[in-house]
């Protein structure tokens, strides 16, 4: 099995009204947008366009399984970094840990998300295209 890249790529974020509950708290579901936001910067900073891509291929990359971790909640004008870094990258899949810090480093939710090619017309797994991500490191 190859190594994992050894720095994690950042996204920040900021909580505004419209991602906590009426306590100023972030809502659950929030924290999955901010990792599926900062898993599609991390494509783009890659040099992937999703969209053209999929027009072109008929590929996508969905979420098959999701583990999550709430260590502490994040409210509201809090500035966080999203973290996304590749664990394991299989055939038709890649497997993410990702974490959800404060800017003063403390580690607010931890989650591992693996992500599924798949040809959309058919809905089945497919070969994640060589040329698309990189593999990992030796």
């Amino acid at each position: 099995m190859s190594e994992p890249v050894a720095t994690p790529f950042r996204w920040p974020v900021r909580v505004y009204w419209e991602d906590t509950d009426a306590g100023g708290v972030v809502y659950h579901a929030g924290y999955l947008r901010f990792m599926e936001r900062a898993r599609s910067e991390w494509m783009r900073a890659l040099g992937v366009d999703q969209m053209a891509y999929k027009q072109a291929t008929g590929l996508a990359f969905m979420v098959r399984d999701m583990h999550i971790d709430f260590l502490r909640p994040a409210l509201l004008d809090d500035e966080l970094s999203v973290t996304v870094e590749v664990k394991e990258r299989r055939a038709a899949s890649i497997l993410f840990a990702q974490t959800i810090l404060k800017v003063d480093g403390s580690c607010l939710v931890r989650a591992s998300v693996r992500v599924a090619c798949v040809e959309l017309e058919r809905m089945r797994p497919a070969p994640i295209p060589p040329d698309l991500i990189p593999p990992l490191s030796a």
